[in-house]
Protein backbone atom coordinates (compact mmCIF):
# COMPACT_ATOMS: atom_id res chain seq x y z
CA UNK A 1 0.00 0.00 0.00
CA UNK A 2 0.68 3.39 -0.75
CA UNK A 3 -0.10 6.75 1.29
CA UNK A 4 -0.47 9.85 -0.41
CA UNK A 5 -0.93 13.30 2.39
CA UNK A 6 -1.50 16.75 1.73
CA UNK A 7 -3.68 15.73 -1.28
CA UNK A 8 -6.04 19.35 -2.27
CA UNK A 9 -9.45 18.31 -4.03
CA UNK A 10 -11.64 21.18 -4.94
CA UNK A 11 -14.88 20.66 -3.74
CA UNK A 12 -16.42 21.31 -6.82
CA UNK A 13 -14.70 18.12 -8.62
CA UNK A 14 -16.43 16.09 -10.32
CA UNK A 15 -17.25 12.77 -7.98
CA UNK A 16 -17.33 14.62 -4.39
CA UNK A 17 -20.67 14.62 -2.98
CA UNK A 18 -20.12 15.91 0.46
CA UNK A 19 -17.53 16.57 3.24
CA UNK A 20 -19.14 13.41 4.91
CA UNK A 21 -18.76 11.30 1.95
CA UNK A 22 -16.47 7.97 3.14
CA UNK A 23 -15.32 6.72 -0.88
CA UNK A 24 -12.13 7.97 -1.85
CA UNK A 25 -12.07 10.55 -5.06
CA UNK A 26 -10.77 7.98 -7.38
CA UNK A 27 -10.80 10.21 -10.64
CA UNK A 28 -9.08 13.04 -8.92
CA UNK A 29 -6.38 10.48 -7.59
CA UNK A 30 -6.31 8.98 -10.86
CA UNK A 31 -5.42 12.47 -12.39
CA UNK A 32 -2.70 13.30 -9.40
CA UNK A 33 -1.10 9.94 -10.20
CA UNK A 34 -1.12 10.78 -13.41
CA UNK A 35 -2.39 7.15 -13.73
CA UNK A 36 -5.46 5.58 -15.87
CA UNK A 37 -8.47 4.69 -13.65
CA UNK A 38 -8.04 1.13 -13.75
CA UNK A 39 -4.45 1.08 -12.55
CA UNK A 40 -5.48 2.15 -8.77
CA UNK A 41 -6.36 -1.54 -6.90
CA UNK A 42 -8.27 0.76 -4.45
CA UNK A 43 -8.34 3.23 -1.81
CA UNK A 44 -9.43 4.70 1.63
CA UNK A 45 -9.57 8.09 3.18
CA UNK A 46 -7.48 8.22 6.14
CA UNK A 47 -7.85 11.60 6.92
CA UNK A 48 -10.16 14.49 4.98
CA UNK A 49 -9.96 18.20 6.57
CA UNK A 50 -10.78 21.78 4.97
CA UNK A 51 -8.62 24.48 3.03
CA UNK A 52 -10.94 27.02 2.84
CA UNK A 53 -8.00 29.84 3.05
CA UNK A 54 -7.99 30.16 -1.26
CA UNK A 55 -4.60 31.90 -1.59
CA UNK A 56 -4.23 33.70 -4.76
CA UNK A 57 -7.34 33.00 -6.03
CA UNK A 58 -7.52 29.06 -5.00
CA UNK A 59 -10.76 27.50 -4.92
CA UNK A 60 -11.51 25.65 -1.25
CA UNK A 61 -10.93 22.31 -1.41
CA UNK A 62 -10.91 19.03 0.81
CA UNK A 63 -7.41 17.96 1.92
CA UNK A 64 -6.71 14.12 1.89
CA UNK A 65 -4.82 11.70 3.50
CA UNK A 66 -5.01 8.59 1.30
CA UNK A 67 -4.09 4.81 1.26
CA UNK A 68 -3.94 3.35 -2.30
CA UNK A 69 -2.72 0.17 -3.77
CA UNK A 70 -2.00 -0.42 -7.38
CA UNK A 71 -3.25 -3.28 -9.54
CA UNK A 72 0.10 -4.50 -10.54
CA UNK A 73 0.64 -5.34 -6.90
CA UNK A 74 3.73 -4.56 -4.61
CA UNK A 75 5.93 -4.68 -7.37
CA UNK A 76 4.53 -2.38 -8.92
CA UNK A 77 3.93 -0.29 -6.24
CA UNK A 78 7.97 0.23 -5.37
CA UNK A 79 8.26 1.31 -9.06
CA UNK A 80 5.77 3.76 -9.25
CA UNK A 81 7.20 4.82 -5.46
CA UNK A 82 11.12 5.06 -7.06
CA UNK A 83 10.07 6.89 -10.25
CA UNK A 84 8.83 9.62 -7.90
CA UNK A 85 11.03 10.03 -5.76
CA UNK A 86 13.23 10.72 -8.71
CA UNK A 87 10.73 13.26 -9.90
CA UNK A 88 8.42 11.81 -12.05
CA UNK A 89 5.58 13.92 -12.85
CA UNK A 90 6.29 16.11 -9.36
CA UNK A 91 4.29 13.94 -7.58
CA UNK A 92 5.09 14.68 -3.66
CA UNK A 93 3.76 13.62 -0.44
CA UNK A 94 3.63 9.87 -1.42
CA UNK A 95 5.64 7.22 1.28
CA UNK A 96 5.16 3.19 1.75
CA UNK A 97 2.39 2.73 4.06
CA UNK A 98 3.21 2.22 7.58
CA UNK A 99 2.38 -1.04 8.96
CA UNK A 100 -1.00 -0.66 10.97
CA UNK A 101 -0.51 -1.82 14.85
CA UNK A 102 -2.94 -4.19 16.11
CA UNK A 103 -6.29 -2.67 18.07
CA UNK A 104 -6.11 -2.57 21.10
CA UNK A 105 -9.44 -4.84 21.60
CA UNK A 106 -8.10 -7.56 19.29
CA UNK A 107 -5.12 -7.62 22.28
CA UNK A 108 -8.09 -7.22 24.95
CA UNK A 109 -9.82 -10.64 23.09
CA UNK A 110 -6.57 -12.65 23.23
CA UNK A 111 -5.68 -11.40 27.21
CA UNK A 112 -9.43 -12.59 27.91
CA UNK A 113 -8.45 -16.47 27.16
CA UNK A 114 -6.50 -15.91 29.95
CA UNK A 115 -7.85 -14.65 33.04
CA UNK A 116 -10.10 -16.01 35.26
CA UNK A 117 -13.53 -14.35 35.44
CA UNK A 118 -14.12 -12.72 39.21
CA UNK A 119 -18.01 -12.36 38.38
CA UNK A 120 -17.37 -16.64 38.15
CA UNK A 121 -14.62 -17.27 40.77
CA UNK A 122 -16.39 -15.14 43.20
CA UNK A 123 -13.52 -12.79 43.85
CA UNK A 124 -13.56 -9.30 44.10
CA UNK A 125 -14.14 -7.79 40.76
CA UNK A 126 -13.01 -4.14 39.27
CA UNK A 127 -15.56 -1.44 39.70
CA UNK A 128 -16.33 1.68 37.90
CA UNK A 129 -17.71 4.47 39.14
CA UNK A 130 -19.29 6.58 36.64
CA UNK A 131 -20.62 5.80 33.23
CA UNK A 132 -19.04 8.85 30.96
CA UNK A 133 -16.94 8.46 28.24
CA UNK A 134 -13.59 7.60 30.77
CA UNK A 135 -16.03 5.00 32.82
CA UNK A 136 -17.47 3.24 29.60
CA UNK A 137 -14.20 2.66 27.66
CA UNK A 138 -12.82 1.66 31.00
CA UNK A 139 -15.56 -0.76 31.34
CA UNK A 140 -15.07 -1.52 27.78
CA UNK A 141 -11.48 -2.52 27.92
CA UNK A 142 -12.18 -4.85 31.34
CA UNK A 143 -14.73 -6.67 30.02
CA UNK A 144 -13.14 -7.43 26.75
CA UNK A 145 -9.97 -8.70 28.50
CA UNK A 146 -12.29 -10.52 30.55
CA UNK A 147 -12.50 -9.04 34.43
CA UNK A 148 -15.87 -8.77 34.29
CA UNK A 149 -16.15 -4.90 35.82
CA UNK A 150 -19.01 -3.82 37.88
CA UNK A 151 -19.87 -0.53 36.59
CA UNK A 152 -21.68 1.95 39.27
CA UNK A 153 -24.09 5.21 37.84
CA UNK A 154 -26.08 7.88 39.98
CA UNK A 155 -28.22 8.87 37.22
CA UNK A 156 -30.64 6.59 34.68
CA UNK A 157 -29.74 4.62 31.44
CA UNK A 158 -30.02 7.04 28.62
CA UNK A 159 -32.97 6.06 27.13
CA UNK A 160 -34.90 7.36 30.58
CA UNK A 161 -32.55 9.76 30.82
CA UNK A 162 -33.45 11.19 27.38
CA UNK A 163 -36.87 11.27 28.35
CA UNK A 164 -36.30 12.81 31.56
CA UNK A 165 -34.15 15.61 30.24
CA UNK A 166 -36.41 16.62 27.29
CA UNK A 167 -39.81 16.89 29.75
CA UNK A 168 -36.95 19.40 32.14
CA UNK A 169 -36.12 21.36 28.93
CA UNK A 170 -39.89 21.52 27.62
CA UNK A 171 -41.22 22.50 31.27
CA UNK A 172 -43.26 19.33 32.14
CA UNK A 173 -41.10 18.37 34.87
CA UNK A 174 -39.25 19.79 37.80
CA UNK A 175 -35.39 19.21 37.47
CA UNK A 176 -34.09 15.75 38.48
CA UNK A 177 -30.85 16.17 40.96
CA UNK A 178 -29.98 12.48 39.78
CA UNK A 179 -30.34 12.36 36.34
CA UNK A 180 -30.27 15.49 33.76
CA UNK A 181 -27.77 16.79 31.52
CA UNK A 182 -24.84 16.00 33.56
CA UNK A 183 -25.84 12.21 35.19
CA UNK A 184 -26.84 9.53 33.60
CA UNK A 185 -25.98 6.88 31.11
CA UNK A 186 -22.87 8.61 28.57
CA UNK A 187 -21.74 11.53 31.15
CA UNK A 188 -22.06 15.19 30.30
CA UNK A 189 -20.95 14.36 26.76
CA UNK A 190 -24.19 12.52 25.45
CA UNK A 191 -26.01 15.90 25.46
CA UNK A 192 -23.66 17.68 23.38
CA UNK A 193 -22.06 18.28 20.17
CA UNK A 194 -20.60 14.90 20.68
CA UNK A 195 -17.43 16.07 19.53
CA UNK A 196 -14.60 13.90 19.10
CA UNK A 197 -11.97 16.57 18.47
CA UNK A 198 -8.58 16.54 20.85
CA UNK A 199 -5.00 18.19 21.07
CA UNK A 200 -4.13 14.59 22.94
CA UNK A 201 -1.86 13.13 20.77
CA UNK A 202 -2.49 9.14 21.46
CA UNK A 203 -2.65 5.89 19.60
CA UNK A 204 -5.90 4.87 21.72
CA UNK A 205 -7.54 8.07 19.70
CA UNK A 206 -7.81 5.02 16.62
CA UNK A 207 -8.63 2.39 19.26
CA UNK A 208 -11.95 4.62 20.49
CA UNK A 209 -13.27 5.92 17.15
CA UNK A 210 -12.81 2.79 15.93
CA UNK A 211 -15.18 1.19 18.60
CA UNK A 212 -17.50 3.91 18.08
CA UNK A 213 -18.44 3.10 14.93
CA UNK A 214 -18.32 -0.56 15.75
CA UNK A 215 -21.37 0.49 17.92
CA UNK A 216 -23.36 2.69 15.52
CA UNK A 217 -21.33 6.06 14.95
CA UNK A 218 -21.05 7.31 11.28
CA UNK A 219 -18.01 6.02 9.36
CA UNK A 220 -16.63 9.10 8.48
CA UNK A 221 -15.42 9.97 11.99
CA UNK A 222 -12.94 7.78 11.56
CA UNK A 223 -10.84 10.39 9.33
CA UNK A 224 -12.51 13.94 9.27
CA UNK A 225 -10.59 16.19 10.58
CA UNK A 226 -13.25 17.73 12.94
CA UNK A 227 -15.08 14.60 13.12
CA UNK A 228 -18.31 14.94 15.56
CA UNK A 229 -21.30 12.32 16.07
CA UNK A 230 -24.25 14.27 17.38
CA UNK A 231 -26.61 13.71 20.49
CA UNK A 232 -28.79 12.05 18.73
CA UNK A 233 -27.28 9.48 17.14
CA UNK A 234 -24.49 9.17 20.33
CA UNK A 235 -27.18 7.93 22.59
CA UNK A 236 -27.42 4.62 20.26
CA UNK A 237 -24.32 4.46 20.53
CA UNK A 238 -23.65 4.92 24.11
CA UNK A 239 -26.61 1.92 24.85
CA UNK A 240 -24.74 -0.67 22.38
CA UNK A 241 -21.55 0.37 24.32
CA UNK A 242 -23.62 -0.78 27.27
CA UNK A 243 -24.66 -4.20 26.05
CA UNK A 244 -21.22 -5.30 24.71
CA UNK A 245 -19.90 -4.82 28.64
CA UNK A 246 -22.60 -6.58 29.81
CA UNK A 247 -22.04 -9.57 27.23
CA UNK A 248 -18.46 -9.73 27.80
CA UNK A 249 -19.78 -10.43 31.53
CA UNK A 250 -19.68 -7.03 33.12
CA UNK A 251 -22.37 -5.54 34.95
CA UNK A 252 -23.99 -1.89 34.43
CA UNK A 253 -26.19 -0.30 37.75
CA UNK A 254 -27.84 2.15 37.41
CA UNK A 255 -29.21 4.96 40.08
CA UNK A 256 -26.38 3.91 42.19
CA UNK A 257 -24.47 6.48 44.03
CA UNK A 258 -21.23 5.14 45.94
CA UNK A 259 -20.92 6.91 49.55
CA UNK A 260 -17.83 5.54 50.76
CA UNK A 261 -14.46 4.00 50.03
CA UNK A 262 -13.20 0.90 52.76
CA UNK A 263 -9.73 0.46 53.01
CA UNK A 264 -6.99 -2.20 54.31
CA UNK A 265 -4.44 -1.32 56.64
CA UNK A 266 -1.96 -0.40 53.60
CA UNK A 267 -4.97 2.63 52.74
CA UNK A 268 -5.82 0.17 49.78
CA UNK A 269 -8.96 0.00 48.33
CA UNK A 270 -10.81 -2.72 49.10
CA UNK A 271 -14.77 -2.46 48.35
CA UNK A 272 -17.07 0.43 47.92
CA UNK A 273 -20.31 1.27 49.70
CA UNK A 274 -23.07 2.85 47.95
CA UNK A 275 -25.60 5.48 49.32
CA UNK A 276 -28.37 2.95 50.07
CA UNK A 277 -25.68 0.66 52.01
CA UNK A 278 -24.70 -2.24 49.64
CA UNK A 279 -20.87 -2.66 50.21
CA UNK A 280 -19.32 -4.06 47.02
CA UNK A 281 -16.14 -6.07 47.14
CA UNK A 282 -13.40 -4.35 44.49
CA UNK A 283 -10.03 -5.49 43.14
CA UNK A 284 -9.58 -1.87 42.04
CA UNK A 285 -11.83 1.23 41.45
CA UNK A 286 -11.91 3.44 38.42
CA UNK A 287 -13.42 6.55 39.64
CA UNK A 288 -14.95 8.58 36.18
CA UNK A 289 -16.97 10.86 38.14
CA UNK A 290 -17.62 13.56 35.92
CA UNK A 291 -16.79 17.54 36.41
CA UNK A 292 -19.99 17.80 38.22
CA UNK A 293 -20.02 15.60 41.27
CA UNK A 294 -19.78 18.39 43.67
CA UNK A 295 -21.30 15.63 46.58
CA UNK A 296 -18.67 13.15 45.46
CA UNK A 297 -15.81 15.68 45.74
CA UNK A 298 -17.01 16.55 49.47
CA UNK A 299 -17.06 12.72 50.33
CA UNK A 300 -13.47 11.89 48.76
CA UNK A 301 -12.38 15.21 50.47
CA UNK A 302 -13.45 13.80 53.89
CA UNK A 303 -12.08 10.24 53.08
CA UNK A 304 -8.66 11.84 52.91
CA UNK A 305 -8.20 11.42 49.12
CA UNK A 306 -5.09 13.60 47.98
CA UNK A 307 -6.77 16.82 45.84
CA UNK A 308 -5.62 19.64 44.74
CA UNK A 309 -7.66 23.04 43.09
CA UNK A 310 -7.09 23.50 39.64
CA UNK A 311 -7.98 25.93 37.59
CA UNK A 312 -11.41 25.99 35.13
CA UNK A 313 -13.37 28.56 33.32
CA UNK A 314 -16.43 30.73 33.32
CA UNK A 315 -18.62 32.30 31.00
CA UNK A 316 -21.49 32.96 28.89
CA UNK A 317 -22.99 31.49 25.90
CA UNK A 318 -23.06 33.76 22.47
CA UNK A 319 -25.41 33.09 19.48
CA UNK A 320 -25.77 33.99 15.68
CA UNK A 321 -27.42 33.30 12.64
CA UNK A 322 -25.19 30.03 11.03
CA UNK A 323 -25.11 32.10 7.53
CA UNK A 324 -22.50 35.03 9.65
CA UNK A 325 -20.22 32.17 10.48
CA UNK A 326 -20.24 30.47 7.29
CA UNK A 327 -19.87 33.46 5.08
CA UNK A 328 -17.27 34.24 7.44
CA UNK A 329 -14.58 31.00 7.17
CA UNK A 330 -15.74 30.30 3.43
CA UNK A 331 -16.42 33.44 1.84
CA UNK A 332 -18.72 34.31 -1.12
CA UNK A 333 -17.61 31.50 -3.26
CA UNK A 334 -19.30 28.98 -0.82
CA UNK A 335 -22.68 30.84 -0.31
CA UNK A 336 -25.03 30.66 -3.11
CA UNK A 337 -28.73 31.00 -3.87
CA UNK A 338 -31.13 28.38 -2.54
CA UNK A 339 -34.20 30.36 -4.43
CA UNK A 340 -35.10 31.92 -0.94
CA UNK A 341 -32.58 33.40 0.31
CA UNK A 342 -28.73 33.16 1.19
CA UNK A 343 -27.54 28.94 1.96
CA UNK A 344 -24.10 27.59 1.94
CA UNK A 345 -22.78 25.37 -0.28
CA UNK A 346 -24.54 21.80 0.18
CA UNK A 347 -20.85 20.01 0.00
CA UNK A 348 -19.28 21.78 2.47
CA UNK A 349 -20.17 21.37 6.33
CA UNK A 350 -21.49 23.84 8.14
CA UNK A 351 -18.21 26.24 9.64
CA UNK A 352 -17.12 26.73 13.14
CA UNK A 353 -14.57 28.77 14.83
CA UNK A 354 -12.09 29.26 17.33
CA UNK A 355 -11.65 32.40 19.03
CA UNK A 356 -8.89 33.64 22.10
CA UNK A 357 -7.80 36.89 22.97
CA UNK A 358 -5.50 38.54 25.67
CA UNK A 359 -5.08 42.16 26.98
CA UNK A 360 -1.46 41.80 26.20
CA UNK A 361 -0.49 45.39 27.76
CA UNK A 362 -1.61 44.41 30.99
CA UNK A 363 0.52 42.42 33.18
CA UNK A 364 -1.45 39.06 34.50
CA UNK A 365 -4.61 39.28 32.30
CA UNK A 366 -7.34 36.81 31.55
CA UNK A 367 -7.18 35.48 28.48
CA UNK A 368 -11.12 34.85 26.57
CA UNK A 369 -11.89 31.99 24.07
CA UNK A 370 -14.49 30.19 22.82
CA UNK A 371 -15.38 26.38 23.79
CA UNK A 372 -17.43 23.87 22.58
CA UNK A 373 -18.72 25.75 19.75
CA UNK A 374 -21.95 24.23 18.17
CA UNK A 375 -22.69 24.95 14.80
CA UNK A 376 -25.96 24.55 14.09
CA UNK A 377 -27.23 23.55 17.84
CA UNK A 378 -29.03 24.82 19.85
CA UNK A 379 -28.31 26.03 24.11
CA UNK A 380 -29.42 23.68 26.59
CA UNK A 381 -30.21 23.91 30.44
CA UNK A 382 -27.43 22.23 31.73
CA UNK A 383 -28.22 22.32 35.74
CA UNK A 384 -27.57 19.56 37.78
CA UNK A 385 -28.71 20.92 41.58
CA UNK A 386 -32.21 22.47 42.65
CA UNK A 387 -32.16 26.31 42.14
CA UNK A 388 -28.91 26.70 40.23
CA UNK A 389 -28.76 27.25 36.45
CA UNK A 390 -25.96 26.54 34.20
CA UNK A 391 -25.55 26.54 30.50
CA UNK A 392 -24.50 24.64 27.32
CA UNK A 393 -24.43 23.99 23.93
CA UNK A 394 -25.07 20.51 21.88
CA UNK A 395 -25.95 19.63 18.10
CA UNK A 396 -27.61 16.92 16.07
CA UNK A 397 -26.08 15.15 14.26
CA UNK A 398 -27.16 17.10 11.00
CA UNK A 399 -26.29 20.69 12.65
CA UNK A 400 -29.11 21.93 10.40
CA UNK A 401 -30.88 24.57 13.05
CA UNK A 402 -29.44 27.35 11.83
CA UNK A 403 -27.95 28.91 14.43
CA UNK A 404 -24.49 28.32 15.53
CA UNK A 405 -23.41 28.99 19.55
CA UNK A 406 -20.20 28.79 21.74
CA UNK A 407 -19.03 29.23 25.11
CA UNK A 408 -17.27 32.84 25.97
CA UNK A 409 -15.41 31.76 28.48
CA UNK A 410 -12.31 33.86 30.81
CA UNK A 411 -10.09 31.87 33.15
CA UNK A 412 -10.43 31.07 36.71
CA UNK A 413 -7.29 31.08 39.14
CA UNK A 414 -7.67 29.50 42.53
CA UNK A 415 -6.44 32.50 44.09
CA UNK A 416 -9.82 33.55 42.54
CA UNK A 417 -11.64 31.47 45.13
CA UNK A 418 -9.16 31.22 48.12
CA UNK A 419 -6.92 28.27 46.64
CA UNK A 420 -9.08 25.95 48.93
CA UNK A 421 -9.41 22.21 47.46
CA UNK A 422 -13.22 22.82 47.17
CA UNK A 423 -13.30 26.76 46.68
CA UNK A 424 -14.10 26.35 43.14
CA UNK A 425 -17.19 24.45 43.29
CA UNK A 426 -18.44 27.15 45.78
CA UNK A 427 -17.15 29.51 43.60
CA UNK A 428 -19.37 28.25 40.56
CA UNK A 429 -22.82 27.56 42.93
CA UNK A 430 -22.64 31.31 43.79
CA UNK A 431 -22.77 32.27 40.44
CA UNK A 432 -25.37 29.95 39.00
CA UNK A 433 -27.50 30.83 42.03
CA UNK A 434 -27.45 34.29 41.11
CA UNK A 435 -28.19 33.06 37.65
CA UNK A 436 -31.35 31.21 38.83
CA UNK A 437 -32.75 34.36 40.57
CA UNK A 438 -31.70 36.50 37.55
CA UNK A 439 -33.78 34.42 35.44
CA UNK A 440 -36.82 34.25 37.51
CA UNK A 441 -36.20 31.28 40.05
CA UNK A 442 -37.76 28.90 37.33
CA UNK A 443 -34.46 27.63 35.12
CA UNK A 444 -35.26 30.58 32.51
CA UNK A 445 -32.08 32.29 31.93
CA UNK A 446 -30.87 35.27 31.68
CA UNK A 447 -30.05 36.78 28.47
CA UNK A 448 -28.47 40.02 26.99
CA UNK A 449 -27.99 41.75 23.80
CA UNK A 450 -23.72 42.34 23.16
CA UNK A 451 -24.75 45.95 22.76
CA UNK A 452 -26.64 46.26 25.78
CA UNK A 453 -24.47 44.22 27.66
CA UNK A 454 -20.99 46.22 26.82
CA UNK A 455 -23.14 48.91 27.72
CA UNK A 456 -23.72 48.12 31.35
CA UNK A 457 -20.27 46.97 31.59
CA UNK A 458 -19.16 50.54 30.97
CA UNK A 459 -21.81 52.01 33.29
CA UNK A 460 -24.91 52.18 31.62
CA UNK A 461 -27.21 49.10 32.76
CA UNK A 462 -29.78 48.13 29.99
CA UNK A 463 -31.02 44.81 29.38
CA UNK A 464 -33.86 45.97 27.03
CA UNK A 465 -33.47 44.77 23.73
CA UNK A 466 -35.89 41.82 22.61
CA UNK A 467 -35.15 42.04 18.88
CA UNK A 468 -32.09 39.72 18.42
CA UNK A 469 -29.98 38.95 15.15
CA UNK A 470 -31.47 35.34 16.20
CA UNK A 471 -33.86 33.83 18.11
CA UNK A 472 -32.50 32.49 21.68
CA UNK A 473 -32.88 28.50 21.57
CA UNK A 474 -32.25 28.28 25.39
CA UNK A 475 -35.41 26.03 27.00
CA UNK A 476 -37.79 26.17 28.87
CA UNK A 477 -37.09 29.94 28.07
CA UNK A 478 -34.74 33.10 28.67
CA UNK A 479 -35.62 36.41 30.26
CA UNK A 480 -33.62 39.88 29.75
CA UNK A 481 -31.96 40.34 33.03
CA UNK A 482 -28.19 42.33 33.50
CA UNK A 483 -25.48 39.70 33.53
CA UNK A 484 -23.10 41.39 35.39
CA UNK A 485 -25.33 40.45 38.06
CA UNK A 486 -24.80 36.99 37.96
CA UNK A 487 -20.71 36.60 36.50
CA UNK A 488 -17.80 38.35 38.54
CA UNK A 489 -16.30 41.94 37.38
CA UNK A 490 -12.92 40.42 35.81
CA UNK A 491 -15.36 38.08 33.74
CA UNK A 492 -17.61 40.34 32.56
CA UNK A 493 -15.24 43.42 31.86
CA UNK A 494 -13.03 40.60 29.84
CA UNK A 495 -15.51 39.61 27.73
CA UNK A 496 -16.63 43.09 27.18
CA UNK A 497 -12.84 43.78 25.61
CA UNK A 498 -12.79 41.16 23.86
CA UNK A 499 -16.28 41.24 22.22
CA UNK A 500 -15.06 44.00 19.81
CA UNK A 501 -11.76 42.11 18.93
CA UNK A 502 -13.70 38.82 18.01
CA UNK A 503 -15.77 41.27 15.53
CA UNK A 504 -13.15 42.18 13.85
CA UNK A 505 -11.99 38.62 12.87
CA UNK A 506 -16.04 37.49 12.27
CA UNK A 507 -17.68 40.13 11.12
CA UNK A 508 -21.08 40.60 12.84
CA UNK A 509 -20.10 38.33 15.91
CA UNK A 510 -20.04 41.32 18.28
CA UNK A 511 -22.73 43.26 16.78
CA UNK A 512 -25.08 44.90 19.18
CA UNK A 513 -28.59 42.74 18.47
CA UNK A 514 -26.15 39.22 18.94
CA UNK A 515 -27.69 37.48 22.37
CA UNK A 516 -26.12 36.21 25.00
CA UNK A 517 -27.54 33.86 27.74
CA UNK A 518 -25.96 33.26 31.10
CA UNK A 519 -24.19 31.15 32.62
CA UNK A 520 -21.52 28.52 31.48
CA UNK A 521 -20.02 27.24 34.86
CA UNK A 522 -19.19 23.54 33.84
CA UNK A 523 -16.05 23.50 31.33
CA UNK A 524 -14.20 21.82 33.24
CA UNK A 525 -13.53 20.34 36.81
CA UNK A 526 -12.79 23.07 39.28
CA UNK A 527 -9.87 20.51 41.25
CA UNK A 528 -8.00 17.48 40.88
CA UNK A 529 -7.61 14.33 42.14
CA UNK A 530 -4.05 14.00 42.62
CA UNK A 531 -2.88 10.01 41.11
CA UNK A 532 1.08 9.05 40.24
CA UNK A 533 1.86 9.59 36.35
CA UNK A 534 3.02 5.93 35.80
CA UNK A 535 0.30 3.47 37.83
CA UNK A 536 -2.31 5.98 37.71
CA UNK A 537 -3.37 5.39 41.22
CA UNK A 538 -4.36 8.07 43.37
CA UNK A 539 -1.24 8.90 45.55
CA UNK A 540 -3.13 8.48 48.76
CA UNK A 541 -5.38 5.37 48.22
CA UNK A 542 -4.13 2.17 46.52
CA UNK A 543 -6.18 0.66 43.88
CA UNK A 544 -8.41 4.05 43.47
CA UNK A 545 -8.20 4.96 39.97
CA UNK A 546 -9.06 8.71 39.43
CA UNK A 547 -9.81 9.38 35.77
CA UNK A 548 -11.57 11.57 33.00
CA UNK A 549 -12.95 15.09 33.32
CA UNK A 550 -14.25 14.80 36.92
CA UNK A 551 -10.62 13.82 37.90
CA UNK A 552 -9.23 16.59 36.37
CA UNK A 553 -7.26 14.78 33.64
CA UNK A 554 -9.19 15.35 30.74
CA UNK A 555 -10.98 17.64 28.25
CA UNK A 556 -13.68 15.84 25.96
CA UNK A 557 -15.32 13.02 25.22
CA UNK A 558 -11.98 11.52 23.02
CA UNK A 559 -9.59 12.70 26.10
CA UNK A 560 -11.86 11.20 28.47
CA UNK A 561 -12.15 8.02 26.77
CA UNK A 562 -8.13 8.09 25.84
CA UNK A 563 -7.59 8.29 29.81
CA UNK A 564 -10.14 5.67 31.09
CA UNK A 565 -8.41 3.42 28.32
CA UNK A 566 -4.55 4.52 29.90
CA UNK A 567 -5.14 3.82 33.48
CA UNK A 568 -6.91 0.05 32.50
CA UNK A 569 -3.91 -0.78 30.77
CA UNK A 570 -1.71 0.36 34.08
CA UNK A 571 -4.12 -1.86 35.97
CA UNK A 572 -3.30 -4.47 33.54
CA UNK A 573 0.27 -4.21 33.78
CA UNK A 574 -0.15 -3.89 37.73
CA UNK A 575 -1.77 -7.74 36.96
CA UNK A 576 1.52 -8.89 35.12
CA UNK A 577 -0.13 -8.60 31.64
CA UNK A 578 1.36 -6.19 28.88
CA UNK A 579 -1.86 -5.30 26.27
Amino acid sequence: MLRITDFHVPITADGEVSYNNIEPPMEALAARLRLPLHAIGGAAVLRRGIDARRRNGAPISYVYQLEFSLAGGEREEKKFLAACSRGRDGIKNLIVAPEQQPVLWDKASQLREKLTKGQESGESRPVVVGFGPAGMFAALLLARAGLSPLVLERGADVDSRTTQVANFWAGKSPLDPTTNVQFGEGGAGTFSDGKLTTRVDSPLIRDVLEAMVEFGAPEEIRFLHKPHIGTDELVHVVKNLRQEIIARGGEVRFLTTVRELELDSSRNVTAVVTEDGQRIKASAVFLGIGHSARDTYHRLRAMGVAMEPKPFAVGVRIEHPQEIIDRAQYGRPAVVSNGKGQDKEPRLPVADYSLTWQDRSTPNSRSVYSFCMCPGGKVVAAASEEGRLVTNGMSLHARDSGTANAALLVNVRPEDFGGDVLGGIEFQRKYEALAYRAGGGDYTAPVQAVGDFIATVEGSPRCDTKDFCTAPTYRPGVKNALLTECLPEFVTSSLAAALPAFDRKIKGFGASDVPITGVEMRSSAPCRIIRDRESYQSLSHGGLYPIGEGAGYAGGIMSAACDGLNAVLAYLRSLGHNV
